[in-house]
């Protein structure tokens, strides 16, 4: 089979990237060859082929984000978007196709504004954090103490009572977003609630974003209590804004400076979310299932293309590349589109639909074959990494299948899969990752700029065509994977 070059295709698709969704035209279904033909390492091959000509991860990503916009957790347009795509799921010819509701708490941003009223009186762009807490409706107006490390903050003897925290420390951009991973967990999760019980006001912090624009970042938080800290992340030109006051104090060029925030959200009280379930049943072992998908919610300022929108599209156009191929696998692949994964719960819960998925379907853990979730917008994917197995004869032809999209099978054993396989992957279920190139995914992350137009429908292509592959080769054939046994 000749090779298919993917930056060759990557060149000759730009112009298809600028093409209005509206605009494009429809291409010739591929048919894949009839189930005798070929060996399932062919099939996988001929499905990666396919899923490169043609397939509908763009359309639906883009009718997604225009018909329901924004789609916070609990929030009609979530409602909206999932009874929408059930419907265009069943009309694709999934099986099984249902909506599964679950209970959670709904968080709704306020009015929100902060301002640096002395020394030097000027208007910063922030929004809050989700599930902060709230300022009085007049705001408050407080010290801030400026630390350009979590750590110094969380190591610090200051005394922060009545006063606003503020951390300055900056992500850095990798591939693999792991400059994210460290900031997420300590700057942004940990820091407003010790904030908190160290007597603080309020808190704020740079936004965990690799950009230079003026625009910041939300996502979720953790607190303890109903009275959680007002906290608020500014965009990063107004941290290096700060950054230049903090030397001037140093310097001995300024004193104290003070911070008026606003910020007024609140929990709506209890309401619901929901997975959207849908399956390919397999032809000769139903009962063996591979769950791949994304979360359809998102926040608020943008309209969650590349979160999560991207990862739902990517997911349900590989699995209807094998269904349109009409050559059923062995097994199950089973695509949920996950609800409530970004937002905040009290008393530091949180993946509210992924928990509701593992308790629905905890019994069938032991014939859950393997999990991912594409939750890293729609860069290209590098390198395929997998939970052990003892068959080294799958990893060689899937290795195969996928080096022409410029994909390498990392040796390294997977303990990732998503945020949403989390539950699964605690439980002893054998998750995997389709790495993708993360080096610009947090200039838009969480921001109003994750809209449709920061996704390339050709790189949006090459994950199709590297999740339909992956997928075929596992359902079509028999190897297993070994979990991680959870901790006693």
């Amino acid at each position: 089979m000749k090779p298919i070059h993917f930056a060759a295709a990557l060149a000759a698709g730009l112009a298809v990237a600028a093409t209005p969704v509206w605009a494009r035209p429809k291409k010739a279904t591929t048919v894949a060859a009839a189930p005798s033909a070929l060996a399932p390492a062919e099939q996988a091959a001929s499905l990666r082929d396919a899923a490169l000509k043609d397939n509908n991860a763009y359309e639906f990503v883009a009718e997604l984000t225009t018909r329901f916009g924004a789609r916070p957790a609990g929030s009609a347009s979530e409602t909206a978007a999932a009874q929408w795509s059930a419907e265009q799921l069943k009309a694709m010819g999934f099986d099984n196709v249902r909506i599964e509701t679950f209970p959670l708490e709904i968080w709704q941003r306020g009015d929100e504004q902060l301002e640096m009223v002395g020394p030097f009186p000027q208007k910063l762009i922030a929004t809050a954090l989700g599930g902060s807490g709230t300022t009085p409706p007049q705001g408050v107006e407080a010290e801030a103490v400026l630390f350009e490390t979590y750590d110094r903050f969380n190591t610090s003897t200051i005394d922060l009572k009545g006063k606003i925290v503020v951390i300055l420390q900056p992500t850095v951009a990798t591939q693999t977003g792991v400059g994210y991973g460290v900031n997420s967990g300590s700057v942004r999760r940990q820091g407003p609630e010790i904030a908190r019980q160290r007597g603080a006001v309020g808190y704020i912090m740079r936004s965990l974003g690799t950009h230079d624009h003026r625009f910041p970042h939300t996502g979720g938080t953790r607190f303890l209590g109903a009275d959680g800290v007002p906290a608020m992340a500014i965009s990063p030109p107004d941290a290096e804004q700060l950054e230049r006051v903090l030397k001037l104090q140093k310097d001995g060029k300024a004193g104290p400076i003070r911070l008026k925030m606003l910020s007024t959200p609140k929990f709506l009280g209890t309401g619901q979310s929901q997975n959207v379930i849908a399956e390919i049943t397999g032809a000769k072992r139903p009962q063996e299932i591979i769950t791949i998908g994304g979360h359809l919610d998102s926040w608020d300022l943008g309209t969650g293309a590349i979160d999560d929108g991207a990862g739902v599209a990517i997911t349900m156009a590989a699995a209807k590349t094998i269904l349109d191929s009409k050559v059923r696998p062995d097994r199950t692949i089973r695509v949920v589109f996950w609800g409530s994964e970004e937002v905040s719960q009290p008393n530091d819960r949180g993946l509210t639909g992924a928990n509701a998925y593992a308790t629905a379907y905890r019994a069938e853990f032991p014939n859950h074959i393997i999990a991912a979730e594409s939750d890293f917008g729609a860069g290209v994917v590098y390198s395929l990494s997998l939970p052990a197995t003892d068959s080294t004869d799958f990893t060689k032809q899937i290795g195969n299948v996928l080096y022409p999209l410029g994909i390498f099978v990392d040796k390294a054993v997977s303990t990732g899969g998503g945020p949403d396989t989390t539950p699964l992957f605690n439980a002893g279920v054998p998750v995997m990752d389709l790495n993708q190139d993360g080096m610009d995914y947090f200039d838009t992350h969480h921001t109003p700029d994750d809209v449709l137009e920061r996704i390339d429908p050709v790189k949006m292509d090459q994950n199709v065509a590297a999740w339909a592959a992956t997928v075929w080769l596992i359902a079509a054939t028999d190897v297993k994977f070994k979990g991680v046994a959870p901790a006693n």
